[in-house]
């Protein structure tokens, strides 16, 4: 494998994991502040992308749709969690997870009735279309490289949202004592409908950025969820420097294993056979590291940190 095609592997990892990131944070905080098993957290993903889509087509505008994607996905979230979530703080998460998997039931066929069954397209904004040089000759998308930016600009705002304002302190005790912040005065309701509801956006961004990479279309945030569990048991449950953390390695260790096991074959086999088995173990490699780190680190690498 030649240098710029590792470059540009590594950026293509870097992408896919804050994009993970974008949805591991939202699942992350909605479980370690309110106990919630919200296996819904992909339709929101697949909300953002349809509203981003329609926007898109209604307007035009890439920077518009993006701004719907996000308040779609911030209300319908606040909605879904004032509506059925507030129900399910007090129940079992065996109740939660039939709750929210009706959820997933009810948005899929939903946005069928609306969009169609038919995949939707979003077009790159002509700002962001095409290649752009990087230092050493490297020629890398540019919309991909704004993903990375944007994704690690969010980051960082969470972050700081975390561990620098008033509301970061409440949803911080919250996931440790919410009984003792509401004795205080702090209204636990709304929290907890303001923690659902950015989580919904996080997952709702990530869900528009991904549309002109692929097409939008119905149950496309199953196999996204999933990938957001896993990052969230590497990382710790309910922390977001460990959601940021796995969520690079899942990017990483995916991407690269689907290059380099292939090739690696290819060393003991023909070109066929190694591509098979390559590919086939490529899928396995996120699951080996999840299970290699929970045999050292069974709460996950920053279990229990915010």
């Amino acid at each position: 494998m030649s240098a710029a095609l590792l470059i540009e592997q590594l950026l293509n990892g870097l992408q896919f994991g804050v994009m993970l990131f974008l949805m591991a944070a939202g699942l992350t905080l909605i479980f370690g502040v309110m106990g919630l098993i919200n296996l819904a957290h992909g339709s929101l993903y697949m909300i953002g992308a349809f509203a981003a889509a329609a926007v898109a087509g209604w307007t035009g505008s890439f920077w518009l749709a993006l701004m719907g994607a996000l308040m779609a996905a911030a209300m319908i979230g606040a909605l879904v969690e004032m509506v059925v979530i507030r129900r399910l703080y007090d129940r079992d998460h065996l109740d939660q997870v039939l709750a929210t998997f009706a959820l997933i039931l009810i948005f899929s066929e939903g946005t069928r009735f609306f969009f169609g069954s038919l995949p939707l397209y979003l077009d790159t904004p002509d700002l962001l279309s095409g290649p752009t040089m990087l230092p050493g000759g490297i020629e890398y998308s540019k919309y991909r490289l704004f993903i990375i930016a944007v994704g690690l600009a969010v980051g960082a705002g969470l972050f700081w949202l975390i561990a620098r304002t008033r509301i970061g302190i409440q949803i911080r005790a919250g996931e440790a004592d919410r009984e003792m912040i509401a004795a205080l005065g702090v209204d636990i309701r709304k929290l907890y409908t303001l923690v659902f509801a950015l989580g919904a956006a996080l997952a709702g961004l990530a869900g528009a950025m991904i549309g002109p990479i692929q097409s939008v279309e119905v149950g496309m945030g199953e196999p996204v969820l999933i990938l957001a569990f896993v990052v969230i048991v590497i990382g710790g449950i309910g922390s977001i420097k460990g959601a940021f953390v796995g969520a690079l390695l899942v990017g990483l260790t995916d991407t690269l294993g689907r290059i380099m096991l292939p090739q690696l074959f290819g060393l003991f086999m023909d070109a066929s056979s190694a591509t098979t088995v390559g590919a086939s173990l490529a899928s396995m490699t996120i699951y080996i590291l999840m299970a290699g780190i929970l045999l050292f680190k069974p709460s996950g690498l920053f279990g229990g940190q915010s």
